[in-house]
């Protein structure tokens, strides 16, 4: 089902019947279960570990699949000519999670992905760590720039992100 909606995002973007989209593999709090990933436990309760080494190990496999489905969506995205480039060098993809510790409910720091070219304007290879309890609005605000959208802030931003 997930390779499907990456796959139907893929084919809006080559129709241009829009660049921009979301997908939320499940509400947060939802019992979801992947049973590709091998994992018979729910994606939410796994994320609530009790640092049990077995269940942080399960949630892990949960997390690869996550990541495993969504690397099928880059694919496509590269493989797919636009203009002169492809896809992925057209586009600006964030992927993340609201919470860093499911366990523990800390929102702080944020796992997130930024992948692209955005038609040359975000360089890629990069691992950035931005300071303790930077807000995910810095990200956001930087990513608006790219985007030619020049705001003084956004949300609870305190600054940009060097992207």
């Amino acid at each position: 089902h997930l390779k499907l909606m990456w796959d139907l995002q893929v084919l809006a973007y080559q129709a241009e019947i829009t660049r921009i989209s979301t997908l939320l593999y499940s509400h947060e709090t939802s019992g979801t279960v992947y049973p590709k990933s091998g994992v018979r436990e729910g994606f939410h309760n796994a994320s609530h570990h009790s640092n049990n080494r077995k269940n942080m190990d399960q949630f892990a496999v949960l997390n690869r699949y996550h990541i495993s489905t969504l690397t099928h969506f880059f694919e496509k995205l590269k493989a797919t000519p636009d203009g002169d480039g492809t896809l992925l060098d057209h586009s600006m993809i964030l992927y993340g999670s609201t919470l860093s510790d499911g366990n523990e409910h800390n929102h702080d720091p944020l796992p997130v992905l930024l992948v692209g070219g955005a038609s040359g304007r975000l360089k890629g290879g990069r691992h950035i760590k931005p300071a303790p309890h930077t807000p995910m609005a810095n990200l956001f605000l930087s990513m608006l720039d790219k985007l030619g959208v020049h705001q003084d802030s956004f949300g609870d931003s305190t600054g940009r992100l060097a992207l």
